[in-house]
């Protein structure tokens, strides 16, 4: 199998990195707030909201690949902007599942970043289960009425479009009688509270109440929502694994920078070879984590969920552990520096921490893996 990225690909990633280096957020300064608009705007312009979409869409015709070339580098920038509840998500959810008069209405709109969206999904009680919904939806004519409550959603204080899951039929946790709905952030009975997340990105409780939903604004089939639900987030769990990976790579250079600069007993500190397996132990763990974002990229289009899922729960499992070694290593071998709000460190360290519990935490991931039976099959 070839790993090489293509000649189009190399540019996309020489282009994006140029981007990067050049917008990378300042800790002292909180970065950049979700909204940002000249951001979002600069992001529109270089056509990476255009990446996951057809030609015929006004997209690039992108891939997964091309997408986990964009996501690790607003990882290693701390780029906070809301491209994975957009363009991951949002896009996700109408380039799988949306009709044509749905993808020709928003996806311009999404390219040309006058769009926003986020996905309203986590509720209470529902802790990681995407089929654990309450909100309701009753067929009122030729519209749905929407009653509930989400948290957590990433985006969501601000986006233009929601993409709500609610329950058309069933109890609580049935997988089917789920329904999904594109709403609009500004319709009447909908109510957001914003709120910092813990790595400085943005996120919101939402309240829905007797929210009028026209019919035509159903994503997918009426009670058979789940299945596309569940692709979307396997999607936007492979670009997480890809954000993550490019945090832990610059955590591990400024932790390798900073060995060989700090001083201790006349000598720089990278000199003590136990410093160094530290640091080494810390590439292998990035290595790890390279090549399962890698495996997770390959698999996020697959459409059979049986090979999908536990390949990408596999995946994102991983990555959470090398995030999480990362990480601590990283802090330990900084010493308080790495705690102070100037300095980078505990920032990624903040990212990485908030990436490893999105959409499941490690042992989520891992028992889904149990489940299918693992991913080598027994002869």
């Amino acid at each position: 199998m070839d790993f090489d990225l293509t000649e189009e690909q190399r540019l996309l990633k020489e282009s994006i990195d140029r981007f990067v280096a050049d917008n990378a957020r300042d800790p002292g300064a909180h970065g950049a707030a979700p909204d940002d608009k000249a951001l979002w705007s600069s992001i529109a312009e270089l056509g990476l909201l255009a990446i996951p979409f057809s030609e015929e869409e006004g997209g690039i015709g992108g891939g997964p690949v091309e997408t986990m070339i964009v996501m690790e580098a607003l990882g290693r920038g701390l780029i906070n902007a809301p491209y994975l509840p957009t363009v991951v998500l949002g896009g996700g959810f109408l380039r799988l599942g949306g009709s044509e008069a749905q993808r020709q209405e928003f996806i311009p709109q999404i390219v040309d970043g006058s769009l926003t969206m986020a996905f309203a999904q986590l509720e209470k009680q529902s802790r990681y289960d995407l089929h654990d919904v309450t909100t309701n939806a009753k067929r009122d004519g030729d519209s749905y009425v929407l009653d509930g409550r989400k948290g957590v959603v990433l985006g969501g204080d601000t986006a233009d479009l929601l993409v709500v899951t609610a329950r058309t039929s069933g109890a609580r946790r049935d997988e089917k009688g789920i329904t999904l709905f594109l709403v609009d952030g500004n319709a009447e009975g909908v109510s957001r509270r914003g709120m910092p997340s813990q790595d400085g990105q943005r996120v919101a409780e939402i309240s829905f109440d007797n929210v009028r939903v026209p019919a035509g604004r159903v994503l997918g089939a009426v009670d058979g929502g789940l299945p596309l639900a569940t692709h979307v987030v396997d999607v936007a769990l492979a670009a997480l694994c890809a954000d993550s990976l490019g945090a832990m790579e610059e955590l591990h250079r400024l932790t390798v920078d900073y060995l060989k600069t700090r001083q201790q007993f006349g000598v720089a500190i990278g000199s003590f070879q136990a410093l160094q397996h530290r640091a080494a132990d810390m590439l292998v763990a990035v290595e790890q984590a390279r090549s399962m974002a890698m495996y997770a990229a390959m698999m996020a289009e697959e459409s059979d969920a049986a090979e999908r899922r536990p390949a990408i729960a596999a995946a994102k499992a991983q990555v959470n552990r090398s995030a999480r070694s990362v990480g601590q290593e990283a802090v330990q071998l900084h010493g308080g520096i790495a705690m102070t709000w100037e300095y980078k460190a505990g920032h990624y360290f903040k990212r990485l921490t908030t990436a490893e519990l999105m959409f499941g935490d490690t042992d989520h991931h891992l028992r889904a893996v149990m489940e299918a039976g693992g991913l080598v099959e027994e002869v």
